[in-house]
């Protein structure tokens, strides 16, 4: 599911000093919670780009600083005619899923976007640039036609039925593509952000590579939105490891906006803001962003494009995502009316069970980014109070969040492997707990894996330095085990992220102006941050309405109940737009509900019968309990 490459330089240091002196009446409270002190981000950072090298597939360069790793794949594409050798294996096992490994490129490519000024000062920047070319070159190559996509190599069922070093794989090698006969919107239009952002980062070193990056980006993202489909209706091997709940709506918003910051090209701009309604970019409303859903960071892209003034004749529209922006924020630090994210005790964002980290990392990095472009000014979360939060708020709780992951938490234990002085030592990662080829160069069976290896006692043979594990459960409790692959095993998409938080940390966690080197990675783009008024512009307010009332009260066994109704319209004038994939979210619920059917992931929706809402119409639930009425809201929609 850093060795050789920091920078000592006397400028470093001063910063790392300034920075340390700062984080110790910050550490006196972690310390009471079983913390620790201040962290070094720098050496984290490092740790966090060195652990690609271990996720590597294909023929490994001279350069590779893991050495307990060898060649492996290297028939990857042969019985396909075409060469798929390269890329990255996405977490503990030996398949190259594509939606994954592309959005971790596209996450590694806006890190380094936003912060490679602080890579640079921390002497990372290269290993991150090479980090991000060993996934754009295996793109290329999956990508041999304008309409073609190679989207994943192995799979998933036979991958886990053996436990074997990269090295000696005996399982299928298969290589399933995306065609016009089997399309895939959602990892096409990934790979096309992967490819777009990428072409930034070497916009200046390698113009050249750039040019190509963006021109496979153009192609995918017409093939995207040309063929319509989900990829793992296309390849329903993956539907199991990676499927594709949110659909393709937000990876096609998601690429016009790389699309257009990459090329400067109006038209990936009309794009966005012609299709905010139909695709959901300013219909969903999502406190989670990751591999799957990618709402979160598009609404933060549009955010930062009005930020800069480049939003145009579509200032109104542009708005509409900025508030979707800011309700992510305000539901991270808590402040939202109606739905936040969890906490555990210790502080740490949870959403779910299994690889909870993950979305702590990604939140991390948005809220970061979105403190950099505010310029000093604040987000607004609904509900009658007002709550504002200011640029420096949402970066400090960005901090707490990495400063748990790194160990400021109940345990005490970090959560990189390799950082600290307690860390995860049976990562459930095949390569990292079977003793290296080069140690061991006798022939690993899926059998002998499992029987030899897998439910061995002690700590993995090798380190897998840098990764970052899955994490604790809701109550902070963390087991570190093998067969806990819940908790123990790490994630390519878990460290993306967090590449470019570190760096940015490490260089200091004040107000920050860019550098020359960040424009140079952004080709040109303006570091203007005027803001318009926040409430200007409401023409694109949501047009879905909801009303609830109690409709009747009894008392039962000494407590009384009440039956809510509650009516959801679509207020669009008539002959409007209908509202479609219309997803409701129900809060302090205490009782059955009537009406609705219960989403596969988000909140509920309209029943089968009742699909859509057209232009004027209404549709109605209702709940029974005894409380108050309960907090019900849309979480999201689109408008067709």
């Amino acid at each position: 599911m850093a060795r050789g490459g920091r920078a000592a330089g006397v400028s470093m240091a001063h910063l790392l000093g300034i920075a340390l002196v700062v984080l110790v009446v910050a550490a006196m409270a972690q310390v009471a919670r079983g913390g620790g002190g201040g962290h070094d981000y720098g050496m984290a950072l490092s740790k966090s780009i060195l652990y690609f090298e271990a996720q590597r597939s294909g023929v490994l360069p001279g350069s590779q600083r893991i050495t307990w790793r060898a060649n492996s794949g290297l028939a990857d594409g042969k019985a396909n005619g075409v060469d798929l050798v390269g890329g990255y294996y996405d977490a503990g096992d030996n398949v190259k899923f594509g939606l994954p490994m592309a959005f971790t490129v596209t996450m590694m490519a806006w890190s380094v976007i936003e912060y490679g000024e602080e890579m640079a000062a921390a002497g990372e920047l290269g290993h991150a640039v090479e980090a991000i070319k060993w996934g754009t070159d295996y793109f290329a190559k999956a990508h041999p036609e304008p309409n073609v996509l190679y989207a994943e190599v192995g799979d998933g069922d036979s991958d886990h039925n053996c436990w074997q070093r990269p090295e000696d794989m005996t399982t299928s090698r298969q290589a399933y593509r995306l065609d016009p006969q089997n399309p895939g919107s959602d990892l096409a239009g990934e790979t096309a952000a992967a490819m777009a952002a990428a072409s930034l980062v070497f916009r200046s070193s390698n113009p050249g590579y750039a040019d190509q990056l963006l021109q496979h980006s153009k192609q995918l993202f017409d093939f995207a939105d040309k063929y319509r489909g989900r990829y793992d209706n296309s390849i329903t091997v993956a539907r199991n490891y990676y499927g594709s709940f949110s659909g393709y709506g937000d990876e096609l918003l998601w690429a016009s906006a790389w699309l257009y910051q990459a090329s400067d090209d109006r038209r990936y701009l009309d794009y966005l803001a012609n299709n905010a309604d139909a695709l959901g970019g300013t219909g969903w409303s999502i406190n989670q962003f990751g591999w799957d859903v990618k709402y979160p960071g598009v609404q933060i892209l549009a955010a930062k494009f009005l930020l800069q003034g480049k939003a145009g004749e579509h200032a109104g529209v542009l708005q509409g995502y900025r508030r979707k922006a800011d309700f992510f924020a305000c539901s991270c630090l808590g402040k939202d009316a109606t739905d936040n994210v969890g906490r555990t005790p210790g502080g740490m964002l949870y959403h779910q069970r299994w690889n909870n980290i993950q979305f702590v990392t990604s939140a991390s990095f948005l809220l970061a980014v979105y403190s950099d472009h505010l310029a000093g000014g604040a987000v607004r979360c609904s509900g009658g109070g007002g709550a504002v939060a200011g640029a420096a708020e949402l970066l400090a709780f960005a901090k707490s969040q990495v400063d748990y992951i790194l160990g400021s938490n109940p345990r005490g234990t970090s959560y990189m492997v390799g950082y600290g002085a307690v860390y995860p030592r049976q990562a459930h990662h095949r390569g990292s707990s079977i003793a290296s080829i080069r140690a061991s160069p006798s022939f690993v069976s899926c059998r002998e894996g499992y029987a030899s290896w897998y439910g061995r006692r002690g700590g993995n043979p090798n380190l897998l330095d840098g990764a970052v594990v899955g994490g604790p459960d809701e109550h902070d409790d963390f087991a570190d085990e093998r067969n806990n692959y819940e908790q123990t095993e790490a994630a390519t998409y878990n460290n993306a992220p967090l590449m470019g938080i570190l760096a940015r940390l490490a260089a200091g966690h004040g107000a920050r102006a860019r550098g020359r080197l960040g424009q140079s990675l952004q080709h040109g783009i303006a570091a203007n941050h005027t803001s318009l008024p926040h409430g200007a512009n409401h023409q694109h307010a949501s047009p879905v309405e909801i009303e609830q009332k109690a409709t009747a009260s009894w008392e039962k066994d000494g407590r009384t109940y009440h039956r809510y109704a509650v009516t959801v319209s679509n207020r669009s004038p008539a002959g409007g737009k209908t509202v479609e994939e219309l997803h409701i979210g129900i809060g302090k619920l205490y009782g059955p509900v009537w009406g609705l059917e219960k989403a596969a992931r988000y909140g509920y929706v309209l029943p089968s019968w009742t699909p859509s809402l057209p232009a004027g119409e209404s549709a109605a639930f209702v709940y029974v309990h005894a409380a108050p009425p309960a907090d019900v809201w849309v979480t999201g929609y689109k408008l067709v």
